[in-house]
């Protein structure tokens, strides 16, 4: 193969977009099935060939309905079950959504035949190339997860696996000499930094190393000089930023709401404490004249009881002492 170089000014188009992702790794030719093939290999540390490959979404030719996440869904020689995303923007709530569609590919096999049985099911891998975003805790930017008691450290050596590539993890690794990465790190740097001019020379280096990159850099040099796909591929792009700019939108909007919510919140308390000391002097002017009047009405009475008293105590009789209090 012809050697591919990429020019130190050269504007290449991002591999991380959905849309180039797929032209670059779902052509019908060997370059492209080439490609593939090699990318898998590398990240299953398994050599395999990919024999068919299954769209989810209308080919590249159409613009008309797009989706922001493409699944590459395709089965090895072998017959193992593989599906491929590259996701530019992902949801915060990945790893569970991982976990939900690699049941999905795997319990999928049909084993009803009389002939079959458990043992007929073949492996099945979701592998994720996740741009932006750390999900998970270290700092290893690359995982391959399975069924594994983590107390015994005994794996179930199931058939299902998820395979990771934080491409928000590679600051230290790009910096690393060439000769010191593995092969899933050569893919990682190319993914992630094949944009990134000031690290060209690095990447000339990996496609001069790794096959299956020259595989996919000659796929999307072609890619680039095709002025028609170029000007469909930079429509996916606009499509691209304008659900970035909506997301973001929306979140700005939802923390203006949450701020102005909380406002109202605070003038309400604020309202409602100065009612409250209001409703609370009426409170105590009305319990004051209720106590008023009782002192009143007892202090009265006492004086009516000592009048009557001393009265009694006059030596008068009945009839004056009547005339005497009626006064």
């Amino acid at each position: 193969m012809k050697k591919i170089y990429f020019g130190e000014t050269e504007d290449v188009i991002d591999i991380r977009y959905d849309s180039v992702f797929k032209a670059v790794f779902t052509r019908d030719n060997p370059t492209s099935k080439g490609a593939f093939s090699k990318l898998i290999s590398a990240l299953i540390c398994k050599e395999v060939k990919v024999v068919t490959i299954n769209a989810n979404e209308p080919p590249i030719d159409n613009i008309k309905d797009r989706q922001i996440r493409y699944d590459i869904n395709c089965r090895a020689k072998s017959g193992e079950l593989i599906n491929v995303e590259m996701s530019l923007n992902p949801d915060l709530f990945e790893p569970v959504r991982l976990e939900f569609y690699t049941g999905k590919l795997f319990t999928a096999q049909d084993i009803k035949g009389k002939d079959k049985n458990y043992d007929n099911l073949k492996q099945a891998y979701q592998i994720t190339i996740l741009d932006k975003e750390k999900f998970f805790k270290d700092e290893d930017f690359f995982h391959s997860f399975e069924y594994y008691d983590p107390i015994r450290r005994v794996s179930l050596n199931g058939k299902s696996r998820i395979i990771t590539l934080e491409l928000s993890k590679l600051e230290e690794i790009v910096e690393k000499p060439i000769n010191e990465m593995n092969t899933q790190e050569y893919w990682a740097i190319f993914f992630k930094y094949l944009t990134d001019k000031s690290k060209r020379g690095k990447i000339n280096k990996i496609v001069e190393l790794e096959e299956g990159i020259a595989m996919a850099s000659k796929a999307l040099k072609g890619i680039s000089q095709d002025e028609i796909e170029r000007f469909r591929l930079m429509s996916e792009y606009k499509y691209e930023l304008d659900k970035q700019s909506l997301l973001v939108t929306a979140q700005r909007k939802a923390k203006q709401e949450r701020l102005e919510k909380r406002e109202r919140i605070r003038k309400a308390m604020q309202e409602g404490m100065e009612k409250g000391k209001q409703e609370g002097r009426q409170e105590g002017l009305q319990e004051g004249r209720q106590e008023g009047l009782r002192e009143g009405l007892q202090d009265g009475m006492q004086k009516e009881k000592q009048k009557i008293i001393d009265l009694l105590k006059s030596g008068k009789s009945p009839e004056e002492i009547l005339r005497e209090y009626d006064k």
